[in-house]
């Protein structure tokens, strides 16, 4: 079997940048801990649509939607839930709650039709929907930790690593990564558990976040991690 070893951004970042990364002492490893929980961000309909469809014909649904490669992803997020929930380890939900008119902000005027999304959009995708004993943390801005509980949550859990999945790579996962890293938290993210609307700025995310942040895996490569402390 060969296995495919190229990540999202080698296409996109030349052999020269990366050098320049190594030389500055980028791109290490940080690891993972004994206590994951597992954070899934803002799979709703709303980011997905209602199912798998071509970008253009995702958006007329829901425009803040990202189009197939959000059920590729979902898929692989299904994957690790199964896993996470077969050995009992905690499963944070981190999502957009319903916009009120003075929910506004900056947030409308940069993205107006954010403002706009039905009730059912806000519901989470079936396939990864959470159950009873998972935590929902309701957000009103692109981090998961800003103006939310979740660091009260991974205290009283005793969490030292934490696995982001959902979207979008270059909005919530990336302002999610930094606040957690922020925080000292190991951070696992399996690039094919995450997605975006536009193919280059998931690439991009995903090398800088590499890079400076977190260790970017594929789901099956973690999997292999979380064998280990099981």
């Amino acid at each position: 079997m060969v296995i495919n070893k190229m990540k999202p951004w080698d296409k996109l970042i030349s052999d020269k940048e990366k050098k320049a990364y190594r030389a500055a002492g980028f791109g290490r490893k940080g690891g993972m801990g004994i206590k994951p929980v597992l954070l899934i961000i803002d799979v709703q309909y709303r980011t997905a649509g209602s199912s798998a469809k071509p970008f253009w014909d995702s958006i007329k649904e829901y425009p803040t939607s990202c189009g197939d490669v959000a059920w590729t992803a979902i898929k692989n997020i299904s994957d690790i839930l199964k896993t996470f929930r077969k050995n009992n380890w905690p499963i944070i939900y981190p999502h957009v709650a319903p916009k009120k008119s003075y929910d506004g902000g900056q947030l409308a005027l940069k993205v107006p039709e954010i403002m706009n999304i039905s009730e059912e959009g806000y519901k989470f995708v079936k396939e990864v929907e959470p159950t009873e004993k998972d935590i929902l943390v309701p957000k009103k801005h692109p981090s998961a930790f800003f103006g939310t509980s979740l660091s009260s949550y991974l205290i009283d859990l005793k969490a030292d690593t934490l696995i982001l999945t959902g979207c979008t790579t270059s909005g919530c996962i990336r302002a999610s990564v930094i606040d957690a890293f922020s925080l000292n938290y190991k951070i696992i993210v399996p690039h094919d558990a995450v997605y975006d609307r536009s193919v280059t700025s998931h690439a991009i995310n995903l090398f800088d976040i590499s890079e400076k942040y977190a260790d970017v895996m594929t789901s099956n490569q973690l999997k292999i991690k979380l064998k280990k402390i099981i």
